[in-house]
């Protein structure tokens, strides 16, 4: 079996915009002090427009956030790319994924974003769980993970067993 890609994807910066409280928030804050420059503007002067001005630093802040994290998946693995400056890079083999779950709200929904977390027992993610927030189209990529999932564990023969402890 060959590694080739399946699927590539950062967090959505223009789908968190109008997906989430904070995005629309922030879209509001931006409008808020252009309306305010626009009514008020001569007794106000420029001060409405540092509305404008934080509602742009959000969005720059956001935009350092995606451009600095990438996900990758091929038949094998998700390979996680972080940072900027300081680069790190983890890959998840997929035959030891426990779970792959999806969260969204309301408003993710109409936006076709959420968050996809997956579990496993690879070092990345043994204490703490991946999470891939504001992912366009989630649920088919959820959907993909799964499936490739099942593949690997096919592939390699390996079979999850969960044991439980009963108290007496």
């Amino acid at each position: 079996m060959t590694n080739e890609q399946h699927d590539e994807f950062r967090p959505s910066l223009g789908r968190w915009l109008y997906g989430t409280a904070v995005g629309l928030g922030t879209i509001l804050l931006g409008l808020a002090g252009i309306v305010g420059f626009a009514i008020k503007g001569d007794q106000w002067g420029y001060w409405p427009l540092m509305l404008t001005l934080a509602a742009l630093l959000l969005v720059a802040w956001k935009w350092i956030g995606v451009m600095s994290e990438s996900f990758r998946v091929t038949r094998e693995r998700i390979v996680v790319r972080r940072g900027i400056i300081m680069k790190s890079v983890d890959e998840i083999e997929l035959y030891r994924v426990k779970d792959v779950r999806m969260d969204f709200s309301l408003l993710n929904q109409l936006a076709g974003i959420g968050t996809i977390t997956v579990t496993s027992s690879d070092e990345t993610t043994r204490n703490t769980a991946l999470s891939m927030q504001h992912v366009a189209h989630a649920q088919e990529r959820r959907e993909g993970i799964r499936k490739l999932v099942d593949a690997a564990r096919r592939e390699r023969g390996v079979r999850e067993i969960d044991m439980a402890l009963d108290q007496i």
